[in-house]
């Protein structure tokens, strides 16, 4: 079975995207003698890509890769020296240049809104870690983050960052229960959080939940409130501070102290991902590799430019907000972020925010664009600068993928597909803009990705449903698991030695094209037969009346397991049932 392209580059769109230039540079002859070559020599692969990225060193790196047949504990750029906030934002605010151009653009749902230039952005940034610095923030400590979507969240971030913290952010949206038990595995001092934030026009509350959260048991002795919806914060406990009246207090000056100094293996970011015992894991990640990865998936392979906009609706605690704001600073480009409901108080907010950016990527999820189809809720004018649509975390559907592309699109935006993982610092597959894109699928592994689709013995199939492997090391790859390095190694190595087994069941096509079609641990046995819940859900959505679909597996007498389906109906097929 082979999936046909929507989507074809001519020539001229081809040679104008920073991939086929960087292969143009390397003197490579086609995109798959690149990818064959990125693989077969990982060394080379991700050396060029360090230096195409031009990562300021401290002091230079032995070599790219200490032992390339290491795939569970590489050493990626062995005595190498850095800070990558260097490479982040320090180069760009001391550009003549770059200084002036905007960084961050942060909008609210009340319509407020603020802008940084890299200049103005690395200040605020200097000043936040002395501020940290003050209360004692140092070298290998972690900084626990319980924000929205706000500029104070990606300050905090690389304020962090640049006094060589660890950086632990935790999804918003969390009740108390679940922020305590990422704050006591991770034994953070120091937590940053909000009074709250808005949602539909309803204030949501954050620092009660961060109070009962610190209660339960954790290490932390010190809050710092950022007062983010105009709440009263005027009665702080002893070991609470008011954000801006800490930040007010903290002298700066043009001149910032120099960044602490660390090695590539150093931690910067401890992010919490659900793990199928129940108990969150901590994915480690490092100052020589997930910001290298997050610049490679968003600069070369999603085409992010310094005069590009990237706006993704997201939240600081998964993985895709890491992601967009390494990928944009690295590579010199603008990041807009939006604390609010994408459909409030208008259902068409979401196209008005895109046109308000200037953006040139759009993330956006399936479900989201299933909700806007559903009542073919379109731009007025999608904004002129629009070239990409990103998307990742689950699968499409091919109804809503063709709404998008075609009814919003206009069939001359392509939709980058993207997959990957919290412990893989970015993408696994990905669409790549020098290949046909088809509805759905992907087009390519991510460069530098030796991945394959095998059976239950490990051996390597095409058109049939088998499991993800990548069969060597990657820059950007988890460190580890925070204080549980055997839990690592037995989730993702003790399968086939040597192989990581990522947990996504997969089809590689004859022409090259991939599927995904759900978490492995979701698979059913249905009579001996194994399927995956999103091949079931793809079947049902292909029916005009479905506008959702979620398929779990039942224990059955007869046949050990059956698929149970959750449907919720279009509007004009629940009149017609309910009639």
């Amino acid at each position: 079975m082979t999936k046909q392209a929507i989507w074809t580059p001519d020539n001229a769109y081809c040679k104008a995207t920073r991939l086929q230039q960087w292969l143009d540079e390397l003197g490579v002859k086609s995109y798959d003698e690149f990818l064959s070559r990125s693989v077969g020599d990982i060394a080379w692969f991700w050396g060029e890509l360090e230096r195409k990225m031009k990562v300021e060193w401290r002091k230079p790196y032995a070599s790219v890769i200490d032992n390339p047949a290491e795939i569970i504990h590489p050493n990626w750029f062995p005595e190498g020296r850095l800070n990558i906030i260097d490479t982040l934002l320090e180069r760009w605010a001391d550009s003549a240049e770059h200084a002036s151009k905007e960084a961050l653009i942060a909008q609210s749902e009340d319509g407020s809104e603020v802008r940084y230039t890299y200049a103005e952005l690395a200040q605020e940034v200097g000043r936040c870690a002395e501020m940290l610095r003050g209360l004692g923030v140092s070298r290998g400590d972690v900084v626990s983050l319980y924000l929205p979507m706000i500029p104070q969240a990606i300050i905090c971030m690389l304020a962090s960052i640049r006094l060589g913290a660890i950086y632990a952010p935790a999804f918003s949206g969390y009740n108390a229960d679940a922020l305590a038990v990422r704050l006591k595995d991770s034994g953070s001092h120091i937590l940053i959080t909000a009074d709250g934030y808005y949602r539909r026009g309803r204030f949501i509350d954050m620092k009660s939940k961060a109070n009962e959260a610190i209660a339960e048991g954790s290490s932390v002795e010190t809050l710092i409130v950022i007062n983010n919806a105009n709440s009263d914060i005027s009665l702080l406990a002893d070991h609470e501070h008011d954000w801006t009246s800490l930040m007010a207090s903290t002298a700066t000056s043009e001149a910032r102290a120099p960044a602490c100094e660390m090695a590539s293996d150093d931690p910067l970011l401890l992010i919490y991902t659900s793990g199928t015992s129940g108990k969150p894991k901590g994915v480690v990640h490092t100052h020589g590799g997930i910001p290298l990865k997050a610049a490679l998936d968003l600069g070369i392979c999603m085409d992010l430019g310094e005069d590009d906009t990237l706006f993704w609706i997201t939240d600081m605690g998964w993985l895709t907000a890491p992601v967009a704001v390494f990928g944009t600073f690295m590579n010199g480009a603008t990041l807009a972020i939006y604390d609010g409901a994408p459909n409030y108080p208008e259902d068409g907010r979401l196209w008005k925010l895109v046109e308000h950016f200037d953006a040139t990527h759009v993330g956006i999820s399936p479900t989201f664009t299933r909700s806007l189809m559903k009542s073919d809720i379109q731009p007025t004018r999608l904004g002129e600068r629009v070239r990409l649509f990103l998307s990742t975390g689950e699968p499409w559907d091919d109804e809503s993928w063709h709404w998008l592309f075609e009814t919003v699109g206009k069939h001359r935006v392509p939709i980058i597909n993207y997959a990957g993982g919290t412990e893989i610092g970015g993408g696994i597959l990905v669409n790549v803009l020098l290949r046909p894109i088809a509805e759905s699928c992907f087009n390519s592994p991510m460069p530098g990705m030796d991945i394959a689709v095998v059976n239950l013995d490990g051996e390597r199939v095409v058109d049939e449903l088998g499991e993800l492997v990548i069969n060597k090391p990657w820059v950007g790859m988890t460190r580890s698991f925070w204080n549980d390095d055997i839990k690592y190694q037995n989730e993702y190595f003790s399968r086939w030695p040597g192989r990581w087994v990522h947990g996504d069941m997969a089809i590689a096509y004859p022409d090259g094209m991939l599927e995904i079609r759900g978490r492995s641990d979701d698979t059913m046995n249905v009579a001996g037969k194994r399927v995956g819940p999103a091949e079931i859900e793809g079947a049902v959505l292909a029916s005009p009346a479905v506008a959702e679909a979620a398929v779990i597996g039942v224990a059955d007498v007869m046949k050990g397991e059956v698929p149970l389906c959750f449907v919720v109906l279009k509007p004009e097929a629940e009149k017609e049932v309910l009639s």
